[in-house]
């Protein structure tokens, strides 16, 4: 049974169009609410990507995002989102051109060291120079050299819908985010 929460200090007119009656639409904004909703949202599984580019200074940049999904094959366009927050968004916005680099199941470290406040992030991780100005990290499972094609600011988070340009792909298990904890696909994620 889904508990009820606090309501939402703002209208929200099409909450009830799941069919689940009203209480399953109600979220507040206090830090138990949101913590409840981040709970919720974190049950859906998603895969771990490290989003690079290179500054106007040359410097390689890049962050940890799970907020990443295929939007069309034709034209080939690709969705991630970064909070407004990072310290990583106006490089990203700006460069030309980005890597969206889809870490492996041995590539715990490489997420971690991507999501922290950490000076360096590139320092001790094998990576090379990609086409169009972009950074790929060694041992992926897949890389998109992408450009925008539409970058919008969507609450507390920029929306990036990008066209690949060129990609490159290698089997093995994916680095898997689930219920708070990493897991490799094959496996049971643990928390």
């Amino acid at each position: 049974m889904m508990s009820a929460l606090a309501q939402l200090s703002y209208d929200t007119e099409a909450c009830n169009d799941s069919g689940q009656g009203e209480d399953a639409c109600a979220i507040g904004h206090d830090g138990a609410a949101r913590r409840a909703l981040r709970d919720a949202l974190g049950q859906f599984a998603t895969g771990v990507t490290v989003v690079t580019a290179a500054g106007a200074d040359g410097r390689p940049v890049g962050v940890t995002i799970n907020a990443f999904a295929s939007v069309s094959l034709a034209p080939p366009l690709l969705l991630w989102c970064l909070a407004r927050s990072s310290g990583s968004l106006p490089v990203l916005r700006a460069a030309p051109c980005h890597a969206i680099n889809v870490l492996g199941s041995a590539q715990l470290e490489v997420c971690r060291r991507f999501a922290s406040r950490a000076g360096d992030r590139f320092a001790g991780i094998g990576h090379r120079p990609g086409p169009c100005g972009t950074v790929l990290i060694e041992g992926t499972l897949a890389y998109f050299i992408c450009r925008h094609r539409s970058v919008r600011t969507v609450g507390d988070h920029v929306l990036f819908v990008v066209e690949v340009v060129a990609y490159g792909a290698a089997p093995g298990s994916p680095l898997v985010f689930h219920g708070g904890g990493f897991a490799d696909a094959r496996e049971p994620c643990a928390g």
